[in-house]
């Protein structure tokens, strides 16, 4: 049995009880980490004013959340590659919910940022094994919608850190806010015992009696509820050796330049608009009560563009779908550079949000994971993953000045180049993974495993 015909197998599958439930078993770990990230937002400004942290502290504890989530994507391309997808998942589980949990304890502010610095390893991690996760289960045909609805669920932590922040902290602490995620975590964890382990991670590693049990009991279940399925398209098999230099060898090295340079310029947009909105409005001459609650109100914006962006993926096709998406964006981006009513200025802020949050469902969850081949894939997004989040890191440090010398034109200019530069890498180097198969990839065709 190939690793090919594995895969045509589970892609040839209808979605099904058991499709909706590895969505849910992801969805519930990728929610606690939208809300752990997002967790900085709720618990530094208590932190603050009750003397618990200084401002510079503060900075240190948000850099050090992005410096371990870049080391804990890296890593966990080599562990999950190595040991397993789902090794991997319930080690990233443990290791961020059991730190959050600790952080509830932290003495003082210098513990509570090295245990930050664990959370971010298992932050890092969640994100390159989850949306990976989904892509080598769901068939090709609904996969763009279901991976991109991750997405979402991870997007929906940021409204809610802030409302159950809003509700909880002024009456017991910011530390309640640790223990929420470290629980939520450390209920996934028991949750995804239920997991099953990758069938096609399986018989790249030569566990194929393995995989093909597993694949049957799926098949099995499936037809069950939907019938008598359909035959697989007959696939060749292909081998790929495992060595990490064939990561940058073509044809491979094509997809993780277009991987890096899409993951950096997103986290860029989010890193250096996004996250700074209530300082642009405030520099517009807002009050920081109206900036913060229109920034809120931009904010609402992700959740739509994310389940957009995983629609589209399926209905237009990935490579369009960032394309369209990156013109979109441009063009927003020009019209709220030169906005001067603050409620168009608002409009179009909450506009610009939809195509930056439609990119990083298809980016995130969809494109990346999907242009690796199996043998790589784990490696191939953690690293872009890594590099990716370094923008998180480097940015905010530009964007100031830059908002200080040429206000928020200067910013919005720089973000519309970095999605034009997006634009023509994927145009140019970028493959369409619909449908294709890793034997296309062995022969040195322009295709992927999926």
């Amino acid at each position: 049995m190939s690793s090919a015909s594995i895969g045509a197998r589970l892609d040839r599958l209808p979605t099904s009880r058991f499709h909706r439930r590895v969505f849910g078993l992801v969805a519930v770990g990728m929610f606690f980490e939208g809300f752990d990230i997002y967790i900085a937002a709720s618990v530094l400004g208590s932190t603050y004013s009750t003397g618990f942290s200084t401002l510079a502290q503060n900075g240190l504890f948000i850099s050090t959340t992005f410096v371990g989530m870049t080391l804990g994507a890296f890593l966990t391309g080599f562990l999950g590659d190595r040991y397993g997808r789902k090794r991997a998942y319930q080690l990233n589980l443990v290791v961020f919910g059991g730190a959050a949990l600790a952080s509830a304890f932290a003495p003082n502010m210098d513990i509570l940022i090295a245990l930050r610095f664990l959370m971010g390893l298992g932050l890092g991690a969640e994100n390159v094994v989850g949306y990976s996760i989904m892509s080598e289960f769901f068939p090709t045909r609904s996969r763009g919608r279901w991976s991109g609805m991750i997405a979402t669920v991870v997007t929906a932590g940021l409204p809610a850190s802030a409302v159950l922040a809003w509700l909880l902290v002024p009456q017991f602490g910011w530390r309640v806010m640790f223990v929420l995620g470290g629980i939520g975590a450390l209920i996934a964890w028991v949750l995804r015992k239920g997991l099953p382990e990758s069938p096609r991670w399986l018989e790249t590693v030569g566990r194929n009696e393995e995989a093909e049990a597993l694949v049957r009991s799926i098949e099995k279940e499936v037809e069950s509820e939907t019938g008598p399925l359909s035959a697989p398209e007959p696939t060749s098999a292909a081998t790929l050796s495992r060595e990490l230099s064939h990561l940058f060898r073509a044809p491979l090295l094509r997809q993780v330049i277009v991987g890096c340079v899409s993951l950096m310029v997103v986290n860029s947009l989010i890193y250096g608009f996004v996250v700074w909105m209530p300082t642009f409005l405030v520099g517009q001459g807002q009050s920081i009560a109206k900036s913060t609650g229109f920034a809120l109100l931009m904010a609402l914006g992700g959740p739509l563009g994310s389940t957009l962006g995983a629609v589209a993926c399926d209905m237009l096709g990935r490579k369009k779908t960032i394309v369209g998406s990156a013109a979109i964006g441009i063009l927003l981006c020009i019209a709220f550079g030169y906005s001067t009513d603050i409620f168009v200025t608002v409009s179009l802020g909450f506009l610009l949000t939809i195509p930056i949050y439609m990119l990083v469902a298809a980016l995130f969850a969809v494109y990346v994971p999907e242009i690796f081949p199996t043998e790589f894939r784990l490696r191939g997004v953690g690293l872009c993953n890594a590099v990716g989040r370094s923008a998180s890191i480097i940015v905010p440090l530009f964007v100031g000045p830059l908002f200080a010398a040429y206000g928020v034109v200067g910013v919005l200019v720089a973000m519309g180049g970095a999605l034009l530069l997006m634009s023509i890498v994927v145009a140019a180097l970028g493959i369409e993974p619909d449908r294709r198969t890793s034997a296309d990839l062995s022969t040195g065709k322009s295709a992927i495993a999926v």
